[in-house]
């Protein structure tokens, strides 16, 4: 019975602190036409099309898998304000003109949960160091700060460059996904090489799991009668 409350909980949680929420199922590849640094921050313009339908100033796109939020569009690009820390934190201070990126628009409550839940904060850039091909599918190892790796699990799911994909195995110090043709046609992954870098966004349900088990009991007890 308690586990069932402790998930309603992290559901709750979730709601309450994400303004807006991604499922990690990529809708299309846009294109970097220009990113321009200012003493504030940066303003980023992208080739678009599919993520454009629809589209109003003030929606949000997953960028790589970063957050943004629309300032101005046409029916090909749109443009975004970067805060200097996302920049630091993302692979973001490593694209150039051209780059492709992953594109997700946030859900609406029709909208299908195929993927998981994503925020678009990035925990921490991944460095890709090592590459496999295993039949028609592609293994990537990527490796991260370790103090991450904790809520990362074999056969669980993991956000890299805004695209939601299973987790194969573990290390002591990195992590493996495997990409069929239909996944590596429709995400960034697939055209980088040993050595570059990727957005990483580990599972939200884990984080909130951890927080949550670090409550006393009493203080659970007290939380439980709140819902």
């Amino acid at each position: 019975m308690y586990h069932m409350k402790y998930m309603e909980i992290i559901f709750a949680l979730i709601l309450k602190e994400v303004i807006s929420i991604f499922t990690g199922l990529v809708e299309e590849k846009g294109k970097i036409l220009s990113l321009v640094k200012s003493s504030t921050g940066y303003k980023i313009k992208i080739l678009a099309k599919k993520i454009l339908e629809n589209v109003k100033i003030g929606d949000s796109i997953a960028v790589n898998g970063v957050c943004l939020t629309v300032t101005k569009f046409s029916s090909n690009e749109f443009e975004a304000d970067i805060m200097n820390e996302t920049v630091k934190r993302t692979n973001f201070k490593r694209l150039k003109i051209n780059s492709e990126v992953n594109l997700e628009k946030s859900l609406t409550l029709n909208s299908y949960l195929g993927g998981h839940l994503v925020t678009g904060d990035v925990d921490c850039e991944g460095k890709i160091i090592n590459i496999v091909r295993d039949g028609f599918a592609i293994k990537y190892e990527i490796e991260i700060d370790k103090k991450y790796l904790k809520y990362i699990v074999e056969k669980g799911r993991i956000t890299i460059d805004g695209a939601s994909l299973t987790v194969v195995d573990c290390t002591s110090r990195s992590f493996i996904v495997s990409l069929i043709p239909h996944t590596q046609d429709g995400i960034t992954l697939s055209n980088k090489k040993i050595g570059e870098y990727v957005n990483i966004e580990t599972d939200l349900i884990a984080k909130h799991i951890e927080k949550l088990i670090k409550i006393d009991e009493n203080s659970i007890e007290n939380l439980l009668k709140k819902f």
